[in-house]
């Protein structure tokens, strides 16, 4: 199973889209050169962006 789980991620934010864009943003810093704050399980940035908003490090806004 993978980690995090979209059902996981999910009821972090609104929809799958702002979903990707949060986590595409934080992956491109990352490859940027800014350090994670946790201890990610995955390699990729991708995946390490996804921790962080499972964790609720990284969370998103909602436009009301």
């Amino acid at each position: 199973m993978l980690y995090p789980s979209i059902d996981l991620l999910m009821q972090k934010a609104d929809s799958k889209y702002s979903l990707v864009v949060l986590a595409a943003k934080r992956a491109r810093s990352l490859l940027e050169g800014e350090s994670t704050q946790l201890e990610p399980k995955s390699q990729k940035y991708v995946g390490m962006a996804l921790e962080e908003i499972a964790a609720d490090i990284l969370v998103p806004t909602s436009r009301e």
